[in-house]
């Protein structure tokens, strides 16, 4: 009997279901609030405020971000806001997440039910909201929730390495992310300020010295690494391309910044951060785009795998990538044109689920919508034939959408109704008019020849009897080959492109 007593006792101390431990642990976590300056290109370009709050309940985490983002010499400012519910093992009961800027407004919010499945509706400001049940695997745990995961369940150990699987809100997927647990050390934080009437600003008077951790996370090859407390809050953090955020006090993250605003003097200390021109690859020769038939491209310094490189207009041959432009669209006998050219709309029994999916309505493509659809009808007319209809859509979008330089997510309701935007408008707004006309139509991104350097880019494919590049944001008809395509569908897909930036080199080897 006290030989059973005993293994009961062990088992229950020590063999605890892991919930319960995240649980216990964070239960000792007390509430807070932690301010954060956000720089890019060596200068700040916004802040961060992040709230702790715990209930009996569970823990809840608020966090604002400000940033003005700079595009070809003109700031933007976008406010982003994540409010999340979590239980006390730190699982997911509910998010609401949003995003403003001048262009466009995005929400999304969501509610898991009984673990098994998650209820999101999406306002991107079509006539109604969009609504998704997501079956669920396994409790979800929200990227911005992994430091204080690490820290509560006792895993910031150097030498260790883990692996989490996370939920984005934004861009609703789950992803895998590889942890490792470099170093342990020690941080000092500015921890109070006081206005300096000279320099008219805030400057830091007192620091502590805090124990942190270096932890790096890794997603799609893709690293960032950052130093968190014993608590899990994160101090400071850097990534690849170049942004960091560094805790600091109230005043000198916040106050310091509505100053400089207030002079005016915006993101003048972040120069170096225009998104635009710090992402473009400088090529090898100079190229002509609108005569450009063939493209021969080596690609160097990133793993290939992962994307759609090969595929319509595209063959890649171990690093080469060839893009031939499409023929017949008027310049040659009817023969040479894709096979469904010609066809009528709505094109049928293609038996190709690809296909079928590119006529469907989503939660930023809303074909579906009235307006969208009411658009598409004044557009085409009486045409039917699929190549004309796909040359019309073109036409009209590279016409009636003002050229300007936008940070949102994009909404196909939204750029209609605003009728501006860049690339990713053009295209949202190019393949949810498509499908409403019948025609299948998806999201291509990768990069395009502009004036001596390779820039991030996006575009349609349509498809007419095979995928045919168009590009309403050029006015091109079909699209040049100097359009080199990396991914092919939404948001979550085009976020891959990240792994590329700062690294991809382009070299050409051949052109016609």
């Amino acid at each position: 009997l006290w030989l059973g007593g005993m293994g009961f006792l062990v088992k229950r101390e020590y063999f605890r279901p892991r919930a319960q431990l995240l649980a216990e642990a964070a239960a000792r976590v007390g509430p807070g609030a932690s301010y954060y300056t956000l720089s890019m290109g060596g200068g700040p370009i916004g802040y961060s405020t992040s709230t702790l709050d715990t209930t009996p309940a569970g823990v809840t985490l608020q966090s604002n971000t400000t940033l003005d983002i700079q595009a070809l010499g003109n700031a933007q400012r976008v406010g982003m806001t994540l409010v999340v519910n979590l239980t006390r093992a730190l699982h997911l009961i509910s998010f609401d997440a949003q995003l403003n800027s001048e262009a466009a407004k995005f929400k999304a919010s969501g509610r898991v039910d009984g673990d098994t499945v998650l209820n999101v509706e999406i306002d991107a400001g079509g006539t109604r909201s969009s609504r998704q049940r997501i079956p669920l695997a396994r409790p979800l745990v929200l990227a911005e929730m992994v430091s204080l995961r690490l820290a509560v369940g006792g895993n910031l150990q150097p030498g260790k390495t883990y692996t989490l699987r996370t939920f984005d809100p934004m861009l609703m997927q789950e992803r895998e992310i590889a942890i490792a647990v470099l170093a342990e050390s020690s941080y000092v934080v500015a921890d109070s300020a006081r206005f300096d009437s000279t320099a008219q600003r805030w400057v830091a008077v007192r620091w502590d010295t805090t124990r942190v951790f270096k932890v790096s996370q890794t997603y799609n090859g893709v690293s960032a690494e950052s130093w968190i407390d014993e608590q899990g809050g994160i101090i400071s953090a850097t990534t690849e391309s170049g942004f960091s955020m560094e805790k600091t006090a109230f005043e000198l993250a916040v106050e310091n910044w509505r100053i400089a605003r207030d002079r005016g003097e915006g993101t003048a200390a972040g120069a170096g951060s225009d998104i635009i021109s710090t992402t473009a690859i400088a090529a090898n020769v100079q190229l002509h785009p609108d005569a450009l038939r063939r493209l021969q491209v080596r690609l160097g310094n990133v793993r290939l795998s992962g994307f759609d490189l090969s595929g319509g207009r595209q063959r890649l041959s171990g690093d080469t990538l060839t893009i031939a432009r499409e023929r017949g669209f008027g310049e040659g006998p009817p023969g040479e044109r894709p096979s469904a050219f010609d066809a009528p709309l709505p094109l049928v029994g293609t038996g190709d689920s690809d296909v079928a999916a590119a006529l469907q309505s989503e939660a930023l493509v809303q074909s579906d919508d009235p307006r969208i659809q009411a658009q598409a009808r004044q557009i085409v007319g009486r045409e039917r034939h699929a190549g004309r209809v796909a040359e019309l859509l073109t036409r009209w979008v590279y016409a009636t959408l003002e050229k300007k330089i936008t940070v949102s997510v994009p909404s196909a309701a939204q750029v209609l109704e605003s009728r501006s935007g860049d690339c990713n408008e053009h295209t949202v707004l190019y393949v949810a008019l498509a499908r409403a006309a019948g025609l299948p139509a998806r999201t291509a991104a990768g990069v395009v020849y502009l004036r001596g350097r390779f820039y991030y880019h996006a575009w349609p494919e349509v498809w007419l009897g095979q995928w045919v590049a168009v590009d309403p944001t050029f006015g091109q008809f079909p699209a040049d080959a100097a359009h080199l395509r990396f991914t092919v569908g939404g948001l979550a897909r085009q976020m891959e492109l990240i792994r590329l930036i700062g690294r991809l080199q382009l070299t050409v080897v051949h052109s016609e």
